[in-house]
């Protein structure tokens, strides 16, 4: 990659695999925008994604992207796809021969591309400059001025200070993270009035300091809706994972009134994924947060209202009104309610991990946290595709992962996928037949005692950082004596609640319910949390979006 010297202006960059016509595009946009644009040119997709989260972290702004349509492991669409996820406002433009605008004309409405240019662009006076001064004009006038961050001042192992870093990325809201003990942690603090004895300290764009704030708190000052616009909608969906962000834009854009309600932050566990390989239309992968974030985009868009930080306790049903109580003691209510509640990562329950958690012990991946990895030894819990994606993220910067599977084997749980990837790492080792003993470290995690279930043998080993990715706990207990669940607390739906087909006891309509229907009519279910889900994202959107049709048809007859 080669550049412009000065770090001050405006980047314009290009992207093409031939050097020779790398260089030719660099040298007609150096001609004319030089001097007032910064220049940058790639020659693979990858390296320039390198480059655009390079200038991200360093807050430079990217004003035009130009890249060519044929690019081996990547091709120009497949590369403005992720470039939109770093840099959104950036105006997009695809080189293409004659024979490829066809795509460059679908590429139109996937990635809302701006302009393509056909090869050769000679003479750049009649066929490039006019695009680019276009587009450059429409640039300028969108304002794309960086955004400011919040600050937040923490110690390294710190529960509460991972907890805060964890809330602001998964909430897509940017920050920069400041130890404690660097200076300008010091002068952080220092300017709040505060001494360092209670963090983290967050302070906020608009220079408002927050000291051990909840996630309520967080969300309110950074800009994140946590009240409601009404008392009363269509559609209440419970929970922001891909099922009820997947019902939020199908209810909203078929003109239900929707708000989704979220406990914590969008996107459920799939949200922290690092990388999702096998859901429909992303053939190079795509990471759950930037998954969630088009969903969430997309969601607002249609006019869904989206609250976080809002746990709810209670489901009361009173005639054709469902009220959706919250733990404040405020509440809302709909005509249908659809639970999207998901599932939790079951707590492990050995020796010492109880204080070290959020100190080097991590449930789910943590994302935040990869960078700190570098060069160290991980150990990942865990057989199932989250624990799988984890392992083949951390394993870019790790010394080593080892995953501990209680079971004989991987492929009973794993994706078949994963399994040849992890078989192919050579820093990733599994074993089988183990499981965590028991934890042990001071301020944070510095051991482990890892026993063989067969024999029963115990070895301590050397561990800074566990992430762990076992079972599925549904977050359902708020339903009981309400709505049907089974034995370990999955919500019964449909034909599922009895075993002779019948509707469930105390179902009063003439119809049986519909296939995602509780038995509260109305209330439906969709995605992890409903029993016997296949505990994939593309089944959760799946039936996120099942449930809006059910719902259609419940309100038609009411």
């Amino acid at each position: 990659m080669t550049q412009a010297a000065s770090p001050a202006r405006t980047v314009i960059l290009t992207v093409d695999d031939d050097p020779g016509v790398s260089r030719a595009v660099a040298r007609d946009l150096r001609r004319r925008y030089g001097e007032t644009y910064r220049i940058v040119r790639a020659e693979s997709g990858d390296a320039a994604l390198d480059a655009l989260r390079e200038l991200k972290l360093r807050g430079d702004q990217v004003a035009v992207i130009l890249a060519d349509y044929r690019m081996p492991q990547m091709n120009g669409i497949e590369f403005l796809e992720q470039a939109l996820d770093v840099y959104p406002g950036a105006r997009r433009v695809l080189l293409t021969a004659y024979a490829d605008t066809s795509a460059a004309i679908d590429a139109i409405n996937v990635i809302d591309l701006d302009h393509y240019l056909l090869k050769p662009w000679d003479p750049p006076e009649e066929k490039l400059y006019p695009v680019l001064d276009d587009l450059l004009d429409a640039w300028r006038s969108a304002d794309y001025r960086p955004v400011a961050v919040c600050k937040v001042v923490g110690h390294r192992w710190s529960a509460r200070s991972a907890g805060v870093r964890d809330f602001l990325a998964r909430s897509q809201v940017p920050y920069r993270w400041y130890s404690a003990d660097t200076p300008e942690g010091r002068r952080l603090l220092s300017a709040a009035g505060q001494d360092g004895q209670r963090l983290p300290l967050v302070v906020t764009p608009d220079g408002t300091p927050l000291v051990e704030p909840e996630d309520a708190d967080l969300a309110e000052h950074v800009g994140l809706a946590t009240t409601p616009t009404a008392e009363f909608y269509d559609l209440v969906v419970i929970g922001g994972g891909p099922a009820g962000l997947g019902a939020a834009v199908y209810g909203a854009s078929e003109g239900l009134r929707t708000v989704l309600v979220e406990r914590s932050a969008t996107g459920g566990q799939a949200g922290q994924s690092s990388r999702i390989e096998n859901y429909l239309g992303f053939p190079d992968g795509v990471s759950g947060a930037q998954l969630t974030d088009r969903a969430r985009r997309q969601a607002t868009r249609f006019g869904a209202e989206i609250l976080t930080t809002r746990e709810v306790t209670g489901l009361d049903v009173t005639g054709a009104s469902r009220t959706v109580r919250f733990s404040d003691g405020s509440a809302i209510a709909a005509h249908s309610v659809i639970l999207a509640t998901g599932v939790s990562y079951r707590q492990l329950a050995a020796p010492g991990l109880a204080d070290l958690t959020g100190c080097g012990v991590f449930y789910g991946s943590a994302l935040t946290e990869a960078a700190a990895c570098q060069g160290h030894d991980v150990y990942i819990v865990g057989g199932a595709n989250s624990a799988g994606q984890a392992a083949m993220y951390l394993s870019r910067g790790a010394k080593s992962v080892t995953i501990l599977v209680r079971g004989s084997s991987l492929s009973t749980s794993m994706s078949h996928y994963l399994v040849q990837q992890i078989d192919d790492a050579p820093n990733i080792s599994v074993r089988t037949g183990t499981v965590v003993e028991a934890a042990h470290g001071s301020d944070h995690l510095e051991q482990l005692t890892l026993k063989d279930v067969a024999s029963g043998h115990t070895e301590l080993v050397d561990a800074q950082w566990m992430f762990v990715f076992i079972g599925a706990a549904p977050l359902t207990d708020w339903l009981d004596g309400t709505v049907l669940r089974d034995p370990r607390g999955f919500i019964m739906a449909g034909p599922d609640m009895t075993d002779d087909g019948q509707p469930p006891a105390g179902w009063e309509l003439d119809r049986p319910p519909y296939h995602l229907e509780t038995n509260v009519p109305g209330v439906f279910v969709a995605g992890d949390a409903r029993a016997e889900s296949a505990k994939r994202v593309a089944s959760a959107v799946g039936e996120g979006a099942m449930a809006v049709m059910l719902v259609h048809r419940y309100l038609e007859q009411s």
